[in-house]
Order: structure tokens, then C-alpha cells, then sequence
């Protein structure tokens, strides 16, 4: 059998062996002279060999995935970001174009008023009128309490002046009668439920406008008597509320309380030094 007809070991690897595996055969195993290269045999500098290469790529394959790692966090956040705004955006547009809708919306579900429905605009004067009967509806009132109201509601002084004029012709207003139920619903002299006395009546009157003559001439229709028996009301009332406390206490709140009502300092110290006297306590001297 010739060496080309020589069976081959298929376990046997074919290739030559590397030069760094130490193996001194100068033949392969296939029987053919191996190639030997300069280092052949050297087992240290083929360990070398390979050491120096995989130290040369390991740095860079290092590198190259750190950096790589690098643009991936960069382009991860880039993304999230340019998502994140987009989302705002689109919120912050969402929001305005919804507004402007529903302003369009509502602006259009209200149509424009019809100014022929609503007729011409109201006269002045006829207002004005309609101001006073409202006014005079519930009780009376003077001609200051009236002419105030309309310079409230803007009525023009001329308009003003002459339906107020009108009126005390017709005799709707009239500051003596108004006076007199004034007088009649607060004094001590009617019976008034403040039992207020002829002072603080006419200052009160004169607030409302009514002419000093005019509230004289009421006034003096208060019968004296009458005034007196309304501040013998008034103190017997608050005596209720003064047990606890002494005379002296005791009379200085109640001529106050008189005085607050306009009666006069002389009529309220006789008045309280009579209740006193009645309901078992003394009065002590007022000058002490």
C-alpha cells in the first residue's frame, strides 16, 4: 500500500498543530514534514503572543461598551424627555383649544338680545315716579327721605324737583304729618315704643329733613305729663334688672339711661329718686 493509499485516522485533527502546543515531531501526523515557524517550540512566547493580543482588545472592547452603555442612558433620557414636553404640549394645547371651544360654545348657545323685544328704554320720569309710589308704599316718609332715594338711583335734579314737588301739591308728601306719626310712633307723648322725650324727637326729626317749625309745632302737642309717666315706665323696667347692684349703681345707670332718651337731668333724678324710694331702696345724694 502506497503512502497516498494509506488510510486516514478520522480522530486524527488534519490541521497542523499550533506552534505554541510544544510538539518537537518534524512530521505531522499525517506523515508529511510540518511547517515550522520561527518561534516553533517556544511555548512562553506564544503565551505571550496571546497575552499581549487579548490585553490590546480588551481596553477597547471595554471602552467601546462603556461608551456604548453612555449613548444609550443619552438617547434613553433624550427620549423620555422629547416624550415628557410632548406631553405637556400636548396638555397645555389640549387645555387652551378646550377653553377657546367652550368660550365659542357658550358664547354661541347665547344668541344676541333682541332690542325690539325689549322695547324703547324706560322714561326717566316715569321711573322716577315709579321710585316714589314704592317708597310711599309702606309708610310715609319726607321729602328728604324721598329726595335722597332718587339721587340714589341717578333720577336728574330737575325731574326730581318736580315730581316731589307734584306729589306735596297732591298731598302724598307732607313733613307735618309725617311729623305727628313720627312722634306718635316714638315719643313718650303717644306711646311710642321708645318713649323717646321731646329732645331726642327733634333731633331725630331734623335728621329726616323736616323743617324746625314744622317739628316745634309737633312737639309741643306732647303733653308734659305724659312725658313724665313714659320715664316712670322706663325706670320701673330697668329697676328689674338692678337688684344686685348698689344705689349709688343703680342711679347713675338709670339717669343715663334718660338722658340717652332726651329727658332732661332735672326730671330724671326726681324720677329715679321717687322709684328708688318706692321700691325700698334709698336714693343717695347725687353731688356725694
Amino acid at each position: 500500500m502506497t503512502r497516498s493509499q494509506r488510510p486516514v485516522d478520522r480522530d486524527v485533527d488534519p490541521r497542523p498543530a499550533p506552534s505554541w502546543a510544544g510538539v518537537d515531531a518534524t512530521e505531522s501526523d499525517l506523515g508529511e514534514p510540518a511547517v515550522s515557524p520561527s518561534w516553533r517550540g517556544d511555548v512562553s512566547v506564544g503565551v505571550d503572543a496571546w497575552t499581549q493580543r487579548s490585553e490590546r482588545s480588551a481596553p477597547s472592547a471595554r471602552s467601546g461598551g462603556a461608551e456604548g452603555a453612555a449613548g444609550a442612558d443619552g438617547a434613553s433620557r433624550s427620549f423620555g424627555e422629547a416624550r415628557s414636553s410632548g406631553r405637556r404640549g400636548s396638555r397645555a394645547r389640549g387645555g387652551s383649544e378646550g377653553r377657546r371651544q367652550g368660550r365659542s360654545r357658550s358664547s354661541a348657545g347665547q344668541p344676541p338680545p333682541d332690542r325690539a323685544a325689549l322695547g324703547p328704554e324706560a322714561d326717566p320720569e316715569s321711573v322716577a315716579r315709579t321710585i316714589l309710589l314704592d317708597q310711599l308704599t309702606g309708610r310715609a316718609r319726607s321729602r328728604k327721605e324721598l329726595g335722597d332715594k332718587l339721587a340714589q338711583r341717578e333720577v336728574p335734579d330737575e325731574i326730581a324737583t318736580a315730581l316731589l314737588d307734584r306729589f306735596e301739591e297732591v298731598g302724598l308728601i307732607d313733613d307735618e304729618a309725617f311729623a305727628r306719626l313720627w312722634v306718635s310712633s316714638r315719643g313718650a307723648g303717644g306711646g311710642g315704643s321708645k318713649s323717646l322725650a321731646r329732645r331726642a324727637l327733634s333731633q331725630e326729626l331734623r335728621r329726616k329733613g323736616v323743617d324746625d317749625e314744622v317739628a316745634r309745632t309737633v312737639l309741643d302737642e306732647i303733653d308734659p305729663d305724659d312725658e313724665e309717666q313714659a320715664a316712670r315706665e322706663l325706670v320701673r323696667k330697668k329697676l328689674r334688672s338692678l337688684s344686685r347692684v348698689d344705689d349709688v349703681t343703680a342711679t347713675r345707670r338709670l339717669v343715663g339711661m334718660l338722658a340717652r332718651k332726651g329727658y332732661g337731668s332735672g326730671l330724671a333724678f326726681s324720677v329715679v329718686k321717687q322709684e328708688l324710694a318706692a321700691s325700698g331702696r334709698d336714693e343717695p345724694d347725687p353731688l356725694d
